[in-house]
């Protein structure tokens, strides 16, 4: 088969693509994670104000003990989601880097393997926390709701 200009045969260059396509699947599915992170965790974000606005304006309410207890779990779930996310980002970093070691490894035609199973492993092993991290927000939320049911919400003002 004929070289490529910077004499590379075309046979390395397309099992370096089709090599490459893990580390981009895999980017994809961290980033999909990331998105469904940031969406929960603006969503427990905004369970906490809710909470705290009905602690400030009533400092009295009979249900101020169980606001609170609301207050101290959506606090823990927030604290799993950032875990989740700065992981999930960590390893969506550690998995571009993979990608960029695997090319520049591969026009460098030097062994860069150990480079490349570093930043895999460290990708997959990110990606596992992130998840961990998620299940345990995920947790947190169930024993919330069967422990102390849902949040209290605002009366609607009736309609005319």
């Amino acid at each position: 088969m004929p070289d490529l200009a910077m004499g590379v045969p075309l046979e390395s260059v397309a099992h370096v693509i089709q090599v490459a396509l893990t580390p981009v699947f895999l980017l994809s599915g961290v980033g999909t994670l990331l998105n469904v992170f940031s969406a929960r965790l603006a969503r427990v974000t905004d369970h906490m104000e809710h909470a705290e606005e009905l602690l400030l304006t009533q400092p009295g309410r009979p249900d101020a003990a169980t606001l609170r207890s609301h207050l101290h779990r959506l606090r823990r779930r927030t604290f799993a989601l950032d875990v989740a996310v700065a992981l999930g980002a960590i390893g969506g970093g550690a998995t571009a880097v993979a990608t960029l070691t695997l090319f520049v490894g591969a026009l460098r035609n030097a062994a860069v393997a150990w480079a490349l199973f570093l930043m895999f492993g460290a990708a997959v092993a990110c990606t596992i926390g992130a998840l961990m991290a998620f299940l345990t927000e995920t947790v947190l939320s169930w024993h919330g709701l069967r422990d102390e049911g849902p949040l209290p919400r605002p009366k609607l003002a009736p309609r005319a």
